[in-house]
């Protein structure tokens, strides 16, 4: 499904500015039709499951209990 440069914008909750630059930068794939870039929406699905299984890893890594800190100092 393609999407145009608002659309897409809409989607990912991003300025039609940065959809702009990022297109400029080759960043985001497009196709140029004569008058408008379309731009592939399933380019998009790797990234978000990359977000989320970040976020997850971040979640486990933050609920991880901390170790007991071991008293060097009580040593006989």
């Amino acid at each position: 499904m393609y999407l145009t440069i608002e659309e897409t914008a809409e989607h990912l909750s991003m300025p039609e500015s940065q959809i702009r630059f990022l297109i400029q930068q080759k960043r985001i794939r497009t196709i140029h039709d004569g008058e408008n870039y379309l731009i592939n929406k399933d380019q998009f699905s790797s990234h978000f499951e990359q977000v989320e299984k970040y976020k997850k890893m971040i979640q486990d890594y933050l609920n991880e209990p901390i170790p007991e800190d071991i008293d060097v100092k009580d040593e006989d």
